[in-house]
């Protein structure tokens, strides 16, 4: 045998093994190796194709375009090979990826508003539907608005039963004078309310939101929410506001609720009183909520200082206002029977899922 002829034979034994590996290659991976290991630097069939200068010159022409024929079916046959393994993959990637469309949902868990926004949603609610506006406020506020404009004075001793939170900064240039702070109630909102009115008549809003005391306790926490509201007209007298406030506890508690007003003293307001709810756990015979009183005090009430109204613009001898102010904490833990007020804050969902 010819050295062109053993040559021959060695390539075509060698055709023949690469096509019975690649037939039996089952991932690319493999294919990969097979590539390597017949067409790589030092593969077989690339050592074999460098002997080809080994042969005659004139046996060289006829032993090259067999070497040629080989080496592109062996490439053809890795990339036809490649083509299929890569499609098998894809179809069972595919089915085992499948999502029956026919199977029901999961529906995902509803959320639901938090026990203090569902109560002050009724509240303003509530007092809509006695014509009252939903007014709103900055939560930090001037010394002026927060103080001084609700007739209590740099020296007046309620500065020191709302422990303020104070802040770095100074109020604009169209803003009054005074130190900013976190707003210790809504009441300031009274104040922007009037203002804004331009003394036209009648000034009927409620402002609600969140306030801020140096207070953590199980009853008090250092933010909490009130709703306030202000009434401002001619002839309005202390029997609009014992009026409101009965129908606000019939329409929150039921229409066996009762009020009773105690005199009392807050600096914006003369007179003044604090407001009990019969007690609608007990209905007024003497439990551990009410203390075996059958009143709850839920809020304060009055009739606007006349240093207010001249504040927010209006002349006192011509006009009359009532305000009130109800905790939203408050009435929330009277409704739900909640004893400690951090539960509200705690973000516990076994705790806010009741409701």
């Amino acid at each position: 045998m010819t050295a062109r002829e053993l040559w021959e034979a060695r390539l075509a034994a060698l055709a023949t093994r690469a096509r019975t590996a690649l037939a039996a290659a089952q991932s690319v991976q493999e294919l990969e190796e097979l590539r390597v290991h017949l067409l790589g630097r030092k593969g077989e069939l690339t050592l074999t194709l460098r002997e080809l200068g080994q042969l005659a010159a004139d046996e060289r022409p006829a032993a090259g375009a067999l070497a040629n024929r080989v080496r592109a079916e062996v490439e053809q046959s890795l990339e036809e090979r490649g083509q299929e393994i890569r499609a098998r993959d894809l179809e069972q990637r595919l089915e085992a990826e499948a999502v029956d469309v026919t199977l029901p949902g999961r529906r995902p868990p509803r959320g639901h508003p938090h026990p203090l926004v569902l109560v002050r949603q009724e509240m303003e609610a509530i007092f809509a539907s006695l014509g009252f506006a939903v007014a709103e406020g900055p939560e930090v506020e001037s010394e002026w608005y927060n103080f001084e404009a609700l007739n209590i004075p740099a020296d007046h001793p309620a500065r020191e039963m709302q422990d303020s939170f104070y802040v770095e900064g100074h109020p604009g240039a169209d803003e009054p004078r005074g130190q900013l702070l976190l707003r210790t109630h809504t009441s300031p909102v009274q104040i922007r309310g009037m203002l804004a009115q331009q003394r036209a008549l009648p000034v009927r809003i409620i402002a609600a939101g969140r306030v801020y005391r140096r207070d953590d306790d199980a009853t008090h926490s250092p933010m909490f929410h009130q709703v306030e509201g202000l009434l401002v007209d001619r002839g309005v007298s202390f029997a609009h506001l014992k009026g409101i406030l009965a129908e606000f506890a019939r329409r929150l508690w039921g229409p066996r609720a009762a009020i009773r007003l105690r005199p009392s003293y807050f600096p914006f307001t003369e007179p003044s009183a604090e407001v009990d709810v019969w007690c609608v756990f007990c209905q007024g015979k003497g439990c551990r909520t009410c203390k075996g009183s059958g009143w709850i005090e839920i809020l304060g009430a009055g009739m606007v200082h006349p240093s207010v109204l001249l504040a927010g613009g209006y002349d006192p001898e011509e006009v009359s206002g009532l305000a009130f102010g109800v905790g939203v904490e408050r009435v929330a833990m009277l409704r739900y029977q909640i004893e400690d007020i951090r539960l509200l804050y705690e973000g516990d969902l076994r705790f806010l899922e009741q409701f």
